[in-house]
This record gives structure tokens, C-alpha cells and sequence, in this order.
């Protein structure tokens, strides 16, 4: 984790220093919060171009879903080795040749992971290193001591619910932990849950695999909520915020870039064609070069006059 801890820690020590450049106090809590947000800002503009092939390859696994429907009847009933073997190694094939992967929905999360971890021992090791008077990753001992000194509402950044700022700040520590574990959670079970509601086809509702989905919408929140109460509050706000620029991502695709048969994406043809716009490509979000081009021929066909044909006269 050193060369994560070491890029999380360069990126908030330069928010932190471009804050301190335009007047706010450099030892202030809200100077640090503010350069934790400004991380999060960092990896997620960072982890667009990832998010933008996570959507195609969505896109092309709905896309697929009658290949892989008909692929499951071939093999249905079929356990032996060979058979199995067969049937994984033809839906590889379909998703080379789709350029798809069932496994890019989870590329987003699985980079962001290492920057959390990173970002978490950063925040939790503050204390022992101002008592060892060393660094940590890229920040000075100097800077060691100004975060562990910060605090905003009274809580100390570095502090956690079940490793508190002790004494006054005790009280702090834990409500604002409280409402920060809770905005988390909160947010995570929102973003899931719009998707499920809005975001889904009918196929994919009435899939096994919706009801594992169902589950984790519970449980995932849960596992944040109890891991939360061990996260120092400066984690908190980093996944706080990575969450809420989640949600919000989540809103703008599922309004734009609906998946196809879902209740966002008729909602989103209603408006199309209710403003009289050309429809859109499931994949891209984009016009539909080839349902515009279809549109044009249709429309070219039906408004090309009949010529008249010359009769042939015979010569006197």
C-alpha cells in the first residue's frame, strides 16, 4: 500500500497547500476536510473514462441477454465436464466478440478500493506518527501534527466512534460519526436502489440473479455501517463523498443513458419523442446514426414520386 499512501497523501497535501495559498488557516480542520474532498474529486475524474466502459459493457451485456438466454437452453440439463466447458468457453466467445465483460461493472470499485485502504491507513496512523515524531507517506511530521490537531464541529479528523478524541471532544466525535456513518449508508442504499427501480428491465428483474442483488442492497450498507464505527471521520467524509458523486452520476446516466427496456429508458423515449428528437443508441447515448439513417431512407421512399412511364407510339 506504500505507493498508494504516498499518491493519496501528495494529492491532499497539495489541496491543502493551494487552500493555505488563498488564506484559509493551514491547521484548520475544514482546510483538511476540503483537501479530502478534493481527493475524492481527483480519483473519480480520474475513474470516468473507466465508469463510461463500465456503461458499454452493461449495455452490451443487456444486449446479449437473448444469446445468453438461448445458450442456457442448449446446455440446459447438461452437468458433465465437456458440456460445461463448452458452454463457458462459447460465452466467452460472445463476449469477445461483443467486446463485453460481466466482470467491468466492478472495475470502478476494485480501482477506488486500494486509495480508500491507502487513504485509511493514512488518517489512522496520524496519532502514533506525531508521537513517534515521523511522517506519514508524503506529509511532514509538521504536517502530521496540524491534522491531528484539526477538528471540525469539535471532532478531531484523525478520531473514530470506537477510538474517540477523549474528553470534551468525546461527545463530538461520536454524533458526528453517527451522521456520517448514517449520510453513508444512506447514500449507498439510494444509489442502489434507484438503479434497481428505475435502471432495470424486465428480464433482468425476473432473473436469479436479481434476487443475490436484492440482498446486497441490504447488506453492503449494513457491512459499511458496522465497518463505519472504526473508520477515522476523515474516512467518513471520503466515502461520504465518493458516495454522494455516485449517486449523482447514477442520476445523470440513468436519465441519459438508460438501460434498454427499463422503466428509464421509456421515460426517456416519452421525452425524446415528445420534443420530437431522434431516438438514441443504447450503447453510446448518442443519436442513432443507423435509426436516423433507416428514418431518412423511409421518409426519402415515401416522398419520391411516381414517374410516369412514356407509352412507345408507333411510326407513321
Amino acid at each position: 500500500m506504500a505507493p498508494f499512501k504516498w499518491l493519496v497523501s501528495i494529492i491532499m497535501i497539495g489541496f491543502h497547500d493551494g487552500l493555505s495559498a488563498i488564506g484559509m488557516p493551514a491547521a484548520n480542520g475544514w482546510t483538511w476536510t476540503l483537501s479530502i474532498i478534493g481527493l475524492v474529486l481527483v480519483i473519480r475524474a480520474a475513474l470516468i473514462p473507466v465508469f463510461v466502459k463500465q456503461i458499454k459493457a452493461q449495455r452490451g451485456m443487456q444486449l446479449l441477454q437473448p444469446d445468453l438466454k438461448k445458450l442456457q437452453d442448449k446446455y440446459k440439463g447438461k452437468t458433465d465436464q465437456l458440456s460445461r466447458q463448452a458452454m463457458a468457453q462459447e460465452q466467452m466467445a460472445m463476449y469477445k466478440k461483443h467486446g463485453t465483460n460481466p466482470f467491468s461493472a466492478c472495475l470502478p470499485m476494485l480501482i477506488q478500493m486500494p486509495f480508500f485502504f491507502a487513504l485509511f491507513q493514512v488518517l489512522s496512523g496520524i496519532s502514533a506518527a506525531k508521537d513517534q515524531g515521523a511522517g506519514i507517506g508524503a506529509m511532514s511530521h509538521e504536517q502530521v501534527v496540524e491534522f491531528d490537531a484539526s477538528s471540525i464541529f469539535g471532532a478531531p479528523l484523525s478520531a473514530s466512534l470506537l477510538h474517540g478524541g477523549g474528553g470534551s471532544g468525546q461527545v463530538a466525535v461520536v454524533v458526528l460519526s453517527i451522521v456520517m456513518i448514517i449520510a453513508m449508508t444512506a447514500s449507498q442504499f439510494i444509489t442502489q436502489k434507484q438503479i434497481m427501480a428505475k435502471n432495470m428491465s424486465e428480464e433482468a428483474m425476473a432473473s436469479p440473479f436479481m434476487r443475490q442483488q436484492k440482498m446486497m442492497l441490504y447488506i453492503l450498507p449494513l457491512v459499511f455501517g458496522v465497518g463505519g464505527i472504526n473508520f477515522p471521520i476523515g474516512v467518513l467524509i471520503y466515502w461520504t463523498t465518493t458516495n454522494l458523486w455516485t449517486m449523482g452520476q447514477q442520476f445523470f446516466v440513468i436519465r441519459r443513458m438508460p438501460t434498454p427496456g427499463s422503466p428509464a429508458a421509456k421515460a426517456l423515449a416519452e421525452r425524446r419523442a415528445a420534443k420530437g428528437l431522434p431516438a438514441l443508441s443504447v450503447l453510446t447515448g448518442k443519436r442513432d446514426e443507423e435509426a436516423d439513417a433507416a428514418a431518412a431512407a423511409a421518409v426519402e421512399i415515401k416522398a419520391q414520386r411516381v414517374q410516369p412511364q412514356r407509352k412507345n407510339r408507333k411510326k407513321k
